[in-house]
C-alpha cells in the first residue's frame, strides 16, 4: 500500500494526510470556508476555545458554523470545573470529534494553568482527560501535546493518553519553553509512533510536501497538521495533497487575486467590515508576496480602513499591474 495514496484512519472516519491545524486568530471559520474552495473533505481543526467560554457565550464567539463538516472543535481546561457543561453544549451543536489542547505555549493561556501547562501536572492532566472522555461518549476526541512542558515527558504522556481513552495525538516536538523556535524533535515524535497504538500525527515546521516527506522517512506519522504554512495559502493543503501523488500544482495570479478577495468577503460576513478587514490583513502579505506586489503598494493597501477603499485600491493599481505582467510574459518569444 502507497502511504501517500492511503487515508488516515482515526477510529471509524477517514481523512486525508494533511490536516489544518488550529491557530488562533487565524483559522476561523472565514478562512476554513477559503480552505475547503480547495480541500473540500480535509480535516480542519477549530481555533482553540476554553471551556468557560463555551459556557457562557455564543456559538459564534466559539467560532463555530453550526453544520461544518469535517470539523476538529479544539477545546482547553485547567480544571474539572467547566467541562461537562461545555460538552453539553458542543454536543448540542451537532460537533462529533473533539481535541483537547494540551500543547498551547501561550502566556496567557499557561498562566492559567491551561495548554502545555498541564503537562507539568500529571495528576490534574489525567483527571481533565479522564473528565472530558466520560463527557464525549461515542465521540472521537483526540489531543494536541507538545514535547513537554519544562522537561521532555511526551512519551509518559502519550501512553497514558492512550490508556485513558484518547483516540489519536498530535506531537508539536517542541517544549514549551521553545515556543515556535528551534529543530522540532521529529526523532520523539517516532518513537512515541512505536510506542502506542493509536495515530500519531505532527505539528511544526512542516511548510512543503519536501518536509513532510522527510519527517515521515524519520517518524512514520499518521498524519501532518499544518499551521502557518496556511497564512495566506488556503490551497495549501490540496498542493501539497496532489504533490503527494506526483501530480502538478500551479496557482496562477488570477486564481490567487479570485481567492484574497473571497477571502475578504467572507471576513466581512462573518466579521462585519471593520473587524473583517483587519483580520483579513493577517493574510495579506503572503497574498501580495505571491502576486509580486511591491513593498509601497502593499503599505498602502494596509492603510486602507474599509473594505471598499482596499477593493478599489487593489483594483486601480494591483490589478492593473498583474494585468501589465501578464501581457508582458505573453509577447515573450522563447
Amino acid at each position: 500500500m502507497n502511504y501517500w495514496n492511503s487515508s488516515l484512519i482515526i477510529g471509524k472516519s477517514s481523512f486525508g494526510r494533511f490536516i489544518g491545524s488550529p491557530l488562533d486568530g487565524i483559522t476561523n471559520q472565514p478562512f476554513r470556508t477559503m480552505v475547503r474552495l480547495f480541500s473540500p473533505s480535509a480535516l480542519m481543526y477549530t481555533e482553540i476555545c476554553h471551556c468557560n467560554t463555551i459556557v457562557y457565550c455564543e456559538p459564534v464567539v466559539w467560532g463555530l458554523d453550526a453544520g461544518e463538516p469535517y470539523i476538529n472543535f479544539q477545546m482547553s481546561a485547567a480544571d474539572e470545573t467547566f467541562i461537562e457543561a461545555a460538552c453539553e453544549r458542543v454536543l448540542a451543536q451537532g460537533v462529533d470529534m473533539v481535541d483537547i489542547n494540551i500543547g498551547c505555549p501561550a502566556r496567557p493561556v499557561i498562566s492559567k494553568g491551561a495548554g502545555s501547562a498541564l503537562m507539568g501536572d500529571i495528576k490534574r492532566l489525567e483527571a481533565v482527560i479522564k473528565r472530558f472522555r466520560s463527557c464525549l461518549p461515542g465521540r472521537i476526541m483526540t489531543v494536541k501535546m507538545r514535547a513537554g512542558f519544562k522537561e521532555n515527558n511526551a512519551l509518559q504522556v502519550a501512553q497514558m493518553l492512550e490508556g485513558l481513552g484518547v483516540d489519536a495525538l498530535c506531537v508539536h516536538p517542541r517544549l514549551q519553553t521553545q515556543g515556535f523556535k528551534g529543530e522540532p524533535d521529529y526523532a520523539l515524535v517516532g518513537e512515541i509512533k512505536r510506542q502506542v497504538s493509536i495515530p500519531v500525527m505532527v505539528s511544526g515546521g512542516i511548510t512543503s510536501f519536501a518536509d513532510a516527506r522527510r519527517v515521515y522517512e524519520m517518524s512514520g506519522v499518521d498524519g501532518f497538521l499544518i499551521g502557518r504554512a496556511l497564512l495566506g495559502k488556503p490551497w495549501i493543503l490540496a498542493q501539497m495533497t496532489a504533490e503527494s501523488v506526483g501530480a502538478p500544482w500551479v496557482m496562477p495570479p488570477d486564481y490567487i487575486q479570485d481567492t484574497l478577495f473571497k477571502h475578504l468577503d467572507a471576513a466581512v460576513v462573518w466579521f462585519g467590515p471593520t473587524r473583517g478587514l483587519a483580520y483579513f490583513k493577517k493574510h495579506l502579505k503572503v497574498y501580495l508576496e505571491q502576486l509580486g506586489v511591491g513593498k509601497g503598494l502593499a503599505i498602502e493597501l494596509l492603510k486602507t480602513e474599509c473594505p471598499e477603499d482596499f477593493k478599489q485600491l487593489f483594483c486601480q493599481y494591483v490589478s492593473v499591474e498583474l494585468a501589465d505582467k501578464q501581457h508582458q510574459e505573453s509577447n515573450l518569444i522563447y
